[in-house]
């Protein structure tokens, strides 16, 4: 799998990465799970792992630090996401955000621990804060730039005029944002978010590219349609209904995160960057999910 440039700053990532935001924290057995899929992927020429501090209550970064100290892989091999910004009350029943400075810093500093790194390639924003100071906001992130904490900055999850708000308070650039698309979501499409990424000359990257298994297993009449066209599709390309719907994703310009623990599955959406549609067949696609 080739190596792109995430945004005309960079860094330079494979053109599927994979994301922890599905494991959950099951002790020992986790760290050895992770490090195994860690060497899977790395394997078939993934080498880009995206974390947040909310995925397993921070259990997760801390599993994956595990498997740094063992030294199974150079940290110079690899290029490392953090993302903060979503918080949980005391008794986890409310999820609000936080994108303060003193929450920015103090996750980062967290992170940075947990995962066993002297420094991120990218650290996001994992949701836009609706009561955040953008002056404070970006000053923060400009700060962990500086100290070397992290290379790059981005965000997950933000609209257009989110987007535009805090790079106008920027200096450094925002690298990438992290959203929902998928063949039974595509309104990142619509809305102009995807247009507006790649004005910024960055390449989007969507998560739950297979819509959290509804693709492959949905019942509703949408995803019916679209199993039978991706099926259709896939065997001009010697490929599966799995392969070819992450194999659109990439054909417009975005990079899939794999979330999934299955061996095969991992397989699949990093063997379909070997595909490359056409463009009447992701068309075709695209106008069963857009009527």
């Amino acid at each position: 799998m080739k190596k792109v440039s995430l945004s005309d700053s960079g860094p330079k990532v494979s053109e599927a990465i994979y994301g922890f935001w599905r494991w959950t924290d099951e002790g020992a057995q986790t760290t050895s799970q992770i490090e195994k899929t860690v060497n899977l992927c790395l394997e078939l020429g993934i080498n880009t792992f995206d974390h947040a501090d909310v995925y397993g209550d921070t259990a997760i970064e801390e599993h994956f630090g595990k498997v740094v100290q063992n030294k199974s892989f150079k940290r110079d091999e690899i290029v490392l996401f953090g993302k903060c910004g979503i918080r949980k009350s005391a008794d986890k029943n409310l999820t609000y955000y936080d994108t303060s400075r003193d929450h920015i810093v103090n996750s980062i500093n967290g992170s940075l621990k947990r995962l066993k790194t002297d420094y991120l390639d990218i650290f996001l924003l994992h949701q836009s804060d609706f009561l955040a100071d953008p002056e404070e906001t970006a000053t923060a992130l400009a700060e962990i730039v500086k100290s070397g904490k992290t290379k790059h900055i981005g965000v997950a999850n933000f609209t257009v005029f989110q987007h535009q708000l805090l790079a106008s308070y920027l200096r450094i650039p925002i690298v990438t944002n992290h959203i929902e698309l998928n063949l039974m979501n595509t309104t990142a499409i619509e809305d102009g978010r995807i247009d507006f990424i790649k004005q910024n000359f960055s390449k989007p990257l969507a998560w739950a590219p297979l819509a959290g298994g509804k693709i492959l297993n949905g019942t509703e009449e949408k995803a019916v349609r679209l199993r039978a066209k991706l099926d259709e599709i896939g065997k001009k390309y010697d490929a599966n209904i799995e392969q070819t719907a992450v194999a659109w994703l990439m054909r417009l310009g975005t990079l899939p995160i794999i979330g999934s623990l299955s061996e095969t599955r991992i397989r699949n959406g990093a063997s379909a960057s070997d595909i490359k549609l056409s463009h009447e067949d992701w068309y075709e696609i695209y106008h069963v999910v857009s009527k």
